[in-house]
Order: structure tokens, then sequence, then C-alpha cells
């Protein structure tokens, strides 16, 4: 029970970091880390961050490379 908790918890966390580099990709605004001033946190915060990247351009490429989506022109 508490694994399965662990990994619930775990995959919430990458979500929202994928969330985070998606408004980051399709806005510019990104989380401020070089205003956390230790750098270990930084480094970990930046790790984190840089997990919801790998996992939406994964998600990108997946979306691009399918038949089922198709690019909007405007």
């Amino acid at each position: 029970m508490a694994l399965g908790r662990l990994f619930h918890y775990a995959v919430d966390a990458v979500l929202v970091s994928t969330v985070l580099a998606g408004i980051r990709q399709s806005s510019g605004f990104g989380v401020q880390t070089s205003a956390i001033p230790d750098p270990t946190l930084r480094s970990l915060a930046e790790g984190y961050l840089g997990i919801g990247e790998r996992v939406f351009n994964m998600a990108q490429a997946s979306a691009i490379n399918s038949e089922y989506f198709r690019k909007e022109t405007r």
C-alpha cells in the first residue's frame, strides 16, 4: 500500500512538471530557478523541471508522428 501511494505521488509530480514545461514552451513563462538561493535545492528543481521537459517533448513527438493529430492553421 505504501509503495502504491509513493508511485502515485511520483506520477503526480511528473504530471505537474510536465504542465509547467508545457506552459514554458507555449508562453515563454517559466519557473525562475535562479531565485532559489541554495545550490542543492536549485539543482533538484532544475532536474525536476527537466523531467517534465523530457516527458512533454516525448508527448509532443508522439502527437506529431501520430495520424490522429493534425496541426490547425489559424
